[in-house]
Formats: C-alpha cells, sequence, structure tokens
C-alpha cells in the first residue's frame, strides 16, 4: 500500500501539491469561523441529576441562575441607608433596561433578603438575568458588556461585575490573548530549532508546512462540531500544540529518511518510495495510535473532555494526512534541493555510528544499574503525588489582578452564602407532602456548608427549595456536602441541582468512565504495537514505562501547582490546593499518546535493523543511533511549543503547558534514552517473542 502510495506521489506530484495546498487554504478559511462559535464551559454531565434540575428549571419553570452577579459596594454605609437605597434603586432600574436582560432581583426589590446582604452591611447583590445559557457566547457578551460598563465606581457607590457571563468572558478572552502571545514565542523559536536540527532552511520548513496543514484543517473540523453540538474555547491550545508537535515529529522523520535514502545514492523517485514504505508506514501506526489514545476523551459525560477528544482526534488524521499526502510531493519536487540553504553541515549527513549508538551500548553493559537508577529518579519525581487532589476550573483560573477574580473573591470573602450559585433541589409530584418536605428542609439546613435554606415554592405538582452554600461550589468541599444533602432521606422524586451539585456530578461521572477510556487505552495500544512489531513483549514494556513518566509527571504538576513551589519560572498563579481534574486526564491521554508516537518511531528502526540481520545489541545501538537524534529533536521542540503556554495567565492552561513539556522531555531522555535500550539488552532476544499463531497478524516491514 505505502508503496504504491509512494509511486503515486511522485508520479502526480505536482497535482497532488496544488490539490493539497488549495484544500489547506479553503479549510483554513472556512475553520477561521470557528473562534466565534466556542465556549468557555462544557463541565456538565448531561446524564446527571442536576442536568435534569438545570433542563426542568430552564424549560418548564422558565428559571435560571443569573448570568451576571454584580456587588454593590457602598463602602461606608449601610446599604439600609435611605441615600444608599435610591442610589441602588435607580441603578438597578437602569440595568433593568439593559437589551440583554431580562430580569433582575436584588437586596432592595427583594424586600432586604438577608442572603443578598454583605455580612459587614456594607454591600449587597444585584442579580441580572439573561437568554443565555451559562458560558455560552449570549452569556459571555453580556458579561462582557456588564464588566465594562457596570465595575468601578458610580454615582457614589463601587461596583463588581462577576457571575458565569463575567466569568466565562473573562476566561475566553484570556485565552485567545495568551494564545496569540505562545504562538509568537513558539513558532518562531521552533523555525530556528528546526533550522539547526535539520540543518538546512529549505528541510526545516517542512515541519512547519505539515502542522500549519494540520491546525488549519483542525479548525475547519472543529467548526463543522460546532454546528451541532458545543466546543470548549480550551481546544484550541490543544490543536495548536497537537498540531505543530505531531507536524514536527512526522516532518522529521519522512524529511530524515528520505535525505538518508539520497544520501546512499538512491534517486528521487525511489528515495520517495522508501521513505513511505519506512517513515510512512510508522508514522501511519504512530498516528493511529495517538489517535485512538485522544478518541478515550469522547467517552467522558463532559462537554468539556469531548472537545478535547475531537479536537486531538482532528489534528492527529490531518498530522498524518499531511504527512502522507502533502509531504511526499512537496518532497519530490524538491528533490536534492532539500538541502538547499545549508546552516549546519553534520546536520545534513548524520553519522552512521555516533554519540547515541556509543550511548546506547554503554547503558547495555550496565543495564541494571541504569534501569535502577531512572526508576529512582522517576520515583522521586512522583514522590509527591501523595499530596494530590482534584477540582474544576473556576474563576480562581484567572490571575488575582481579573476583575472577574477580584469580584469573586470579594463574594466569598464578604457574603455568608454563594447566593449567585444556589443550591436548586425540585422535588417532581411533591405536592400535598408539605410536612415530609420540611422535615427534609430542616434536614438540608443542618448540613455543614450551607448556610439558608428557602421556604419550598409551589409549581404546579412540583416543589422548588433554594439552598445556599458558604463555600465555592466547584470545590471538593462542595461535593463532600452535594453527598451529604443526597444522602437525607427524601421525599421520592427529589433531584438535587445547582452549580455545587453540577459540579459533584461531573466528577462522579468523570469517575465512572474513567476505567473504560483507561482500559480502551492501554487495549487498543497493546494490540497496534503488537501488530506493529510482532511482539508480546515490547508492548507490555511500552505501557508500563509510560505510566512510570505519567507518575512522574503527575508528582511534579502536584509540586508545583498544589504545594507552590517554581512560581518564579512558571509564572504566578492563585493556589487552589488542587489541580483541575478534566486537565489532569487530558495531560494524561495526550502525554500517552505522544510518548506511544516516540515509541514506535524507535521501536520501527530497531526492528527495522534487526530484521536485516543485526543482534539485538546492535540493531538497539543502530536504531537509536538513527531514530533518537529524531525523538530528541522532536520531543525538545514540542516542549517548546508546549512550555509556551506557561505564560498564560489561566493556571490550568499553565500546568498543561508545563505538565506536556516536562512530560516529553523525561520520555525522550530517561525513558526512551536510557530505559529502552537497558530493558532491551535485559531481555535479549525475548523482545521480539509472539507465539506463532499470533504472528500472522502483524505487518510485514
Amino acid at each position: 500500500m505505502f508503496e504504491k502510495l509512494g509511486h503515486l506521489m511522485y508520479r502526480r506530484r505536482k497535482a497532488a501539491v496544488a490539490i493539497f495546498i488549495i484544500g489547506i487554504l479553503s479549510a483554513g478559511g472556512v475553520g477561521s469561523m470557528v473562534f466565534n462559535h466556542l465556549d468557555a464551559g462544557g463541565y456538565s454531565n448531561p446524564k446527571s441529576d442536576s442536568y435534569k434540575v438545570y433542563t426542568y428549571l430552564h424549560d418548564t419553570l422558565k428559571q435560571s441562575d443569573p448570568t451576571v452577579v454584580i456587588v454593590v459596594d457602598a463602602v461606608t454605609a449601610d446599604v439600609t441607608d435611605p441615600a444608599v437605597v435610591a442610589k441602588a434603586q435607580a441603578l438597578e432600574a437602569r440595568i433593568a433596561k439593559e437589551p440583554s436582560v431580562t430580569k433582575t432581583i436584588s437586596f432592595w426589590s427583594a424586600g432586604g433578603a438577608p442572603e443578598f446582604k454583605s455580612s459587614d452591611g456594607k454591600a449587597a447583590y444585584i442579580l441580572v438575568y439573561g437568554k443565555g445559557d451559562a458560558f455560552s457566547p449570549a452569556s459571555q457578551d453580556m458579561g462582557a458588556y456588564f464588566q465594562k460598563n457596570y465595575n468601578g465606581k458610580q454615582n457614589g457607590l463601587t461596583l463588581y461585575a462577576g457571575g458565569v457571563g463575567v466569568i466565562g468572558n473573562a476566561i475566553t478572552e484570556k485565552i485567545s490573548k495568551d494564545l496569540s502571545i505562545s504562538e509568537a514565542i513558539s513558532i518562531p523559536l521552533t523555525f530556528i530549532l528546526l533550522a539547526f536540527v535539520f540543518g538546512a532552511m529549505v528541510a526545516s520548513a517542512m515541519p512547519l508546512i505539515v502542522g500549519v496543514s494540520a491546525i488549519l484543517g483542525a479548525f475547519f473540523i472543529l467548526y463543522l462540531f460546532t454546528l451541532f453540538t458545543d466546543v470548549s474555547i480550551y481546544a484550541l491550545n490543544l490543536t495548536t500544540g497537537m498540531g505543530l508537535g505531531l507536524g514536527i515529529d512526522y516532518a522529521l522523520l519522512m524529511v530524515n529518511r528520505f535525505r538518508e535514502e539520497l544520501h546512499h545514492g538512491k534517486d528521487v523517485e525511489d528515495a520517495i518510495i522508501t521513505t513511505l514504505k519506512t517513515a510512512g508506514k510508522t508514522v501511519f501506526y504512530s498516528g493511529l495510535t495517538v489517535l485512538v489514545t485522544l478518541l478515550s476523551l469522547t467517552f467522558f459525560p463532559l462537554g468539556f473532555l469531548k472537545s478535547f477528544g475531537y479536537a486531538g482526534v482532528s489534528v492527529v488524521a490531518l498530522a498524518v494526512f499531511g504527512a502522507l499526502f502533502g509531504l511526499p510531493p512537496i518532497l519530490a519536487l524538491l528533490g536534492h534541493k532539500i538541502d538547499k540553504g545549508v546552516i549546519r553541515k553534520s546536520a545534513i549527513t548524520p553519522k552512521e555510528d555516533g554519540r547515541w549508538a556509543h550511548t546506547a551500548r554503554y547503558v547495555m553493559k550496565r543495564p541494571v544499574a541504569v534501569v535502577v537508577l531512572a526508576m529512582i529518579v522517576l520515583g522521586v519525581l512522583a514522590a509527591p503525588l501523595k499530596n494530590i487532589a482534584f477540582s474544576q476550573g473556576d474563576s480562581r483560573m484567572l490571575p488575582e489582578s481579573n476583575p472577574a477574580a477580584v469580584a469573586t473573591a470579594l463574594q466569598a470573602a464578604r457574603f455568608p452564602g454563594q447566593t449567585g450559585n444556589p443550591i436548586e433541589i425540585v422535588i417532581v409530584n411533591g405536592a400535598g407532602r408539605e410536612a415530609e418536605i420540611a422535615t427534609y428542609s430542616a434536614a438540608v439546613a443542618k448540613v455543614a456548608g450551607v448556610v439558608a435554606v428557602t421556604p419550598p415554592q409551589t409549581f404546579g405538582r412540583d416543589i422548588r427549595i433554594v439552598a445556599y452554600e458558604s463555600m465555592l461550589p466547584r470545590t471538593p468541599e462542595a461535593q463532600k456536602m452535594i453527598h451529604d444533602i443526597r444522602d437525607i432521606k427524601s421525599v421520592p422524586g427529589t433531584l438535587v441541582g445547582g452549580v455545587a451539585a453540577d459540579y459533584t456530578d461531573s466528577q462522579d461521572g468523570i469517575a465512572q468512565t474513567l476505567p473504560w477510556a483507561l482500559g480502551w487505552i492501554a487495549s487498543s495500544v497493546l494490540v497496534l504495537i503488537f501488530i506493529f512489531t510482532g511482539s508480546i513483549i515490547l508492548p507490555i514494556k511500552a505501557v508500563l514505562l509510560n505510566v512510570l513518566s505519567l507518575g512522574a509527571t503527575m508528582g511534579a504538576l502536584t509540586w508545583v501547582f498544589i504545594d507552590g513551589h517554581l512560581q518564579w519560572l512558571v509564572g504566578s498563579f492563585t493556589l487552589t490546593g488542587t489541580l483541575d481534574t478534566s486537565i489532569v486526564i487530558l495531560i494524561s491521554v495526550v502525554v500517552f499518546g505522544l510518548s506511544m508516537d516516540y515509541e514506535l518511531f524507535l521501536l520501527s528502526r530497531i526492528r527495522e535493523e534487526h530484521l536485516a540481520g543485526k543482534s539485538n545489541v546492535e540493531a538497539v545501538a543502530t536504531g537509536l543511533q538513527r531514530s533518537a537524534r529524531i525523538i530528541t529533536a522532536a520531543a525538545l521542540i514540542l516542549a517548546v511549543v508546549f512550555a509556551a503556554f506557561i505564560t498564560s495567565g489561566v493556571t490550568s492552561i499553565k500546568s498543561m503547558g508545563f505538565g506536556v513539556a516536562l512530560a516529553v522531555i523525561l520520555d525522550a531522555t530517561i525513558v526512551r534514552g536510557l530505559l529502552v535500550p537497558a530493558l532491551m539488552r535485559l531481555f535479549g532476544e525475548r523482545n521480539w517473542w509472539a507465539p506463532k499463531w499470533m504472528q500472522r497478524f502483524t505487518i510485514t516491514h
């Protein structure tokens, strides 16, 4: 198949390049519309009780949580002071006339409701409702408008605009700006590193062709997804990071092999055919391994993680497409001109026997000592895992100085409860059971963390109870509170919702789905690596080594983002004592996929040398010499791409950049450079063993 593709790409090279360019430019033009169709939410579990409550309140009772929560601070006077009352009422009347507002409720219009008043009596809430769902573009537009027009000092009052609309807009705006900054840093650095690695200007442009085409194509596919489902703004970071990273990985492998064949005296056509038969096959199976790994993200019920699954699968597929269908005809047109613009001659013709081969032989002379030392290093890095704890992203992801973060912190500090994020309890067909409901309400009021419970409201046959908690809703403490409420004996048909319940159901949904996702990743990767290598031992070793590398990465993330170290390096952020659950899963899946990518790069070349008749030791040494340079360069460049995300002011994006960058460096050095050759030496010829009946399921190299 790959040999036929090589012939086709060479013979139709001009037409293939033209079609490739037209297709990518068209996809990029349409895909650019994706930026206006993304949201900052996606944390809800649509199969949960909390989502049923949200749907019931929104569709049946036409009730919703406020889009904007404005804190009105009188500073020195009490909010019941007549002068303050007059100013606040005038302010609320003006807000109610804004085009996007459907209704308002405040301390003053609700008859002095105590849950709307700050503990010191000098500030109170105005809750502003709109038409958009939480974190939707309409909600964010409303949040942007209110933050601009109703934040700061006005008529002797100090206003602080917060709420889901304001926070969602602040996060989206911050990520968009940070993405531009990270790209401005990573793309020039990437090109400089590529020029150094390839040693020639023309060759160094090839990875950017594959990477940019993958990104533009993925934007087009994501835009199509937005037409029938929600896609998170966070997916853009993964798209750009993975697009550039995989474009570099695959182009490095393809171009390196093409140049190698040319330098061995083959003509351009034969070099293209051999490149696709060897490196092209590796790219295909590597991409397939990464794709099935990232596909596991679509198993989770949260739209946030599904968005990353859509983005990951799209960008991987298009990176493989670009490497197999876009890059070969360009190489065919360039031919020997691929080495034009020489920068570093030694990179153009790699040594047959160099430092990587010497390193491999050195490691294989002392395999036990190397394994022990590497395990100690990984163990030390993993040690902080004992402190790991999880939550979900909220306003604390933003810099402390961000107005949305300031408003949220003020609410938590000065108000007794989260009035803008109530606990919503709906009792379907609860009418006529008032005594039982009263007992239930009293029990809810006694749960730790609940500060107030409003009297039950009747809507036809249904009952609604609203309660207020003291803590931020997307925290482990709020999760425990919701579990405690649900443990109370209640009337049949009782559903507990609200933001805290939504968070709880999301965390529980992740926990329930995680075993299935892990099972899918492990089984699919084991099968694919077996098909590619024909070995039972190598897939098992690959999975175990990746688990060890991942444990070290998670330990380092805990040490930095929970324990608070290295802020001088990664930049300041708000310490919450937790890691974002979804980001941890994302990092784990992405890192696992990329690790398998590098694993196949290395094993492919080792197996090729072994099948050519070399001993296990020499096959490992030669394979490492011819692929480790590529893996190390790819890892370094990918680390630069993701490390640029550390500049982000959004903590979850910062942690993703740090985690992926560290993981690929660990993988390319300790794992691929030391542990793989050491273990290959220890297992010897047993590395390639498989039962005879299974060998017919492997591919021929």
